[in-house]
This record gives structure tokens, C-alpha cells and sequence, in this order.
């Protein structure tokens, strides 16, 4: 049995203030196309179906077309809900969608019940579990010891009562230790919401979303799709690509990746203001339509110069300089990869920096306990 597996369409999203309505359209298009031409069985979207709990209605309007196109394919569609995304939105009219062999993950109940498929080689049992947090599963398993989002996980899986013997896949949405991660992603503080790959031993596949990156986490089949578009340049150098997963006798899993062009790609380019505006340099790019980042090394402000370049490269999303004031400025501000430490560590810098010392182990651990609770309690 063959299914695609793709994840984080995040509906609706800006980056940086330019609307992607347009170009998830276009991608959804292409992975359409995919599909006529893997004819799989099956769709998993893996959560963040939105970019907002309350989503707009284009959006609302985008992934309707979509579910309404996948439908028509006679496919089976299962569709989770993510941390960006309602899940009561999510699974509303899903008891009515099962008919019509969409299957929209209901809001975690303390229950995951399969959704069974059967081939040439037997049952496929296919099990939903949506984003969760400690405190969702707390709530119907008051007697486990929960203080983490493995404990979490495991123990949501562990009542699953997975038949081992049989084939099994999980979608879920979570944050897998060691995954590599990009800056469009919203990551827990000081790293709390990570989850251990090895609650994940029992199953043949692990459809993940939450992760924009595609890669593997500690074995080839527990995977990310990945984010069908870039939503950030962080990911510039990105391939993306849906996931085909073929799924024939237990054990037997082969795994292909379909690259995704977009309408607009995300680029980066650094030079001098006369170097980047010669002619030479930009014409036989796709400059011209990509979604750019550009990095200036004049050591003079350029008076207008957004304006200028947009001349040339009418999409420009962000602009730098990169000179001898930057880099300065940098070195003092302490703004260097920022956007990638986390709260935590912000803390302990800031506490080393004032007292000449770091925090101790009972410090630490106390730091992170007020951290974790208060990212519980949002």
C-alpha cells in the first residue's frame, strides 16, 4: 500500500509581511499532480494545516479545495491537527468526512482508536495522534508519572495496545530530539517539548510534522516530511519534497522523494550595491521573481535603496548590510544566531554575564521547572 506523506502546509502564513496565500496554492497544484502520477492509496498530512488557530477564510477556502480534489480521487486522506491549529476546527465534521474516507483526527480524548486498511499482506492499522502537551495527557491518565512530553507521548502510545505482529503506522506532531530544525519553526522553551524517538519503537512508519526540514530521526522510518514551500531563509538551500511511502510485507518499507518546485523560490545573495545591480550578475537568474534576501557590503547606506533594488528584484523580503558598523553593532548587541537560542539559554548567559559565575545544578534545574511551567500554562 502506498501513501504520501506531507506536512505543515501552514495555510495563511506572511513571511515577512508577503502573503503565501498564492504560492501554497500553486504547490498544492503541483502535489496534485504528484499524486495522479504515484496514484497512492492513501494521503497523511501531519499537522499545521493553518498558521493560525483561527485561520482565515482563504485559507479555510485553500485546503477545502484540496480535501475536495484528494476526495474525488477516491484516496483515503488522514489529517491531524498541529500546535498552530485548532483541533477542535480540525476534527469539527469528522464523524461525517470518515464516510467519504477523510479522516480528521479528533480532539485527543485519552483514546487513539486505528483506522484499519487491509492489502495483499494483510491489516494496516493507522493511528492519529495530534499535537499534544503533558497537560493534555495528564488529564486522562492522572495515575502515570508525567513531568515531560516523552512521558506524554509514551504514555498516549502505550495505551494504544499496538499489535506488533501487524503493520502499524503513527502520524503525529511533535518536536523528535535531535531533529534539525529551521528558524520558521515555533520550538518550546529550553527545549522541553522534546520527544525521544524511541517511543516510537513499535510502529513500521512515523509520519511527523512540525519539523519544516525533510530528514529522518534515528531511523529511516520515522520521518518528516517537511514544509511543501520555504518559509524562511534559513531553509534557502533546502530541497523540498513529499514523502512516498511504500508499505508492502511487515518490514518491507521503501521510501522515495518527489521533489516540490515552487512558483517563487527563496534566495540569498551578498555584494556591493554596484555589484548585485550589474546586469551580468542577475539576467539569466530568477532573481527577478524569487523571494529575496539581500545583503549589502557598502560601508555607506545606499539613500533609497529598497526602492532601487526592487527595480531589479521586485520581491525582496529582507535587507541587511553586512560592513564594519553591522559588525560591530553585532558584537556588542550579542544578536549573532539569536533567533536560535532558547529562553533557557538566554538566562544562563544573562545570569553568567552578572554574576561572573554560572548557574549551579539546583539553579538550573529550578530555572528550567519555572520555564516548563509557564510554557504548560500558555
Amino acid at each position: 500500500m502506498k501513501f504520501i506523506h506531507i506536512s505543515d502546509l501552514h495555510l495563511g502564513k506572511r513571511v515577512n509581511e508577503f502573503s503565501m496565500l498564492e504560492d501554497q496554492e500553486f504547490i498544492l497544484k503541483k502535489i496534485i499532480n504528484i499524486i495522479d502520477d504515484q496514484k497512492p492509496d492513501g494521503v497523511i498530512i501531519a499537522g499545521d494545516i493553518y498558521d493560525k488557530s483561527v485561520p482565515s477564510a482563504e485559507a479555510v477556502e485553500l485546503f477545502d479545495d484540496f480535501l475536495v480534489r484528494l476526495a474525488n480521487r477516491n484516496l483515503k486522506v488522514f489529517v491531524i491537527s498541529g500546535n498552530h491549529d485548532s483541533a477542535e476546527r480540525i476534527a469539527f465534521g469528522g464523524r461525517l468526512m470518515d464516510k467519504s474516507g477523510i479522516y480528521m483526527s479528533p480532539v485527543y480524548s485519552g483514546k487513539v482508536k486505528p483506522i484499519t486498511l487491509t492489502d495483499e499482506y494483510g491489516e494496516i492499522n493507522i493511528y492519529m495522534l495530534p499535537f499534544v502537551k503533558p497537560s493534555n495527557v495528564k488529564r486522562f491518565f492522572t495515575d502515570s508519572e508525567i513531568n515531560c512530553y516523552t512521558d506524554a507521548v509514551k504514555v498516549a502510545v502505550d495505551d494504544m495496545n499496538i499489535d506488533t505482529s501487524k503493520r502499524n503506522i503513527l502520524i503525529t506532531h511533535q518536536f523528535v530530539t535531535g531533529a534539525s530544525r529551521t528558524e520558521s519553526e515555533d520550538i518550546s522553551v529550553g527545549g522541553t517539548d522534546n520527544v525521544d524517538a524511541s517511543v516510537f519503537s513499535g510502529f513500521d512508519y512515523v509520519a511527523l510534522g512540525h519539523i519544516h526540514r525533510s530528514q529522518k530521526c534515528s531511523a529511516e522510518h520515522i520521518r518528516y516530511s517537511g514544509t511543501p514551500l520555504k518559509y524562511s531563509f534559513s531553509e534557502a538551500n533546502d530541497k523540498k519534497s513529499v514523502t512516498v511511502v511504500d508499505m508492502q510485507n511487515k518490514g518491507n518499507i521503501t521510501l522515495d522523494f518527489i521533489p516540490l518546485i515552487p512558483k517563487r523560490d527563496m534566495a540569498e545573495i551578498k555584494g556591493s550595491y554596484e555589484e548585485l545591480t550589474l546586469k551580468s550578475f542577475w539576467e539569466n537568474t530568477s532573481y527577478n521573481d524569487d523571494y529575496m534576501h539581500i545583503t549589502l557590503t557598502d560601508e555607506e547606506d545606499i539613500p533609497d535603496v529598497l526602492l532601487k533594488l526592487r527595480v531589479i528584484y521586485k520581491n525582496i523580503m529582507k535587507l541587511d548590510y553586512d560592513n564594519k558598523r553591522t559588525r560591530t553593532a553585532n558584537e556588542i548587541n550579542g544578536a549573532e544566531n539569536i533567533n536560535f537560542k532558547t529562553p533557557y539559554q538566554h538566562f544562563s548567559e544573562f545570569y553568567e554575564l552578572q554574576n561572573g559565575m554560572p548557574l549551579s545544578d539546583e539553579q538550573s534545574d529550578f530555572v528550567s521547572d519555572i520555564i516548563n511551567q509557564i510554557w504548560e500554562d500558555e
